[in-house]
């Protein structure tokens, strides 16, 4: 028995999703496959808040995790968070986590990680359009910029490379799937782009072995 837990942001959980989102068809694929394989049985955990940064998971992480594990199974873990920490305040004039910090956030979720789990693998961040995200029209005073996203995305992936952790690369897929049509409001996916998000993952961790 294993199980899959996956701390995030708003695109985690599933906003604008009629479906719930990636993870959730992530679930529906391993159920079925826990129906049609009596050897095999996987629980998959949606730990998605919308709005959360790392500074949020990480307050989070350790007390959540330990409510869902038992020592007979495997543990799973997976990070799909740093699309916030990117987002630009404009009356700060400066990304709602910096980046020196981002970096060190993303350390420390590893460091914790590594408490509960040897599979630790970090989800990308994805693309934004930004005609409709510089401002986001709900707080005028916040921006989400690709060049920023990229930047977030370049330092969770060489601290993976570093920690020898594994990342599944979104944000270079997606934009050479056309990723505006992908998006609901310019920043969340919409069901295509969901869709998109879990045949990526599906494919990652079935190469890899972990489901």
């Amino acid at each position: 028995m294993a199980r899959i837990l996956v701390f995030g942001d708003s695109i985690t959980y599933g906003a604008w999703d009629k479906e719930g989102g990636w993870v959730q068809r992530l679930r529906k694929f391993l159920d079925e496959k826990n129906l049609a394989d009596s050897d095999f049985y996987c629980k998959v955990y949606n730990l998605g808040i919308s709005g959360n940064n790392t500074e949020d998971i990480l307050k989070r992480f350790e007390f959540e995790t330990k409510q869902r594990l038992k020592e007979i199974d495997e543990t799973i873990i997976i990070f799909a968070i740093g699309l916030n920490d990117s987002q630009f305040v404009h009356s700060e004039n400066k990304n709602r986590i910096p980046l020196e910090k981002f970096k060190e956030n993303i350390q420390k979720l590893i460091k914790s990680a590594k408490k509960f789990s040897s599979k630790i693998i970090f989800v990308g961040l994805s693309p934004v359009n930004e005609t409709k995200t510089t401002p986001i029209p709900w707080d005028t005073d916040k921006s989400y910029r690709n060049e920023y996203i990229e930047q977030y995305n370049q330092t969770i992936k060489e601290v993976c490379r570093e920690k020898k952790i594994y990342f599944i690369e979104i944000f270079e897929k997606l934009k050479d799937a056309d990723y505006q049509k992908l998006l609901e409001d310019g920043l969340h996916p919409n069901s295509e782009g969901h869709q998109k998000i879990f045949e990526i993952v599906e494919d990652f961790l079935i190469k890899k072995n972990l489901i």
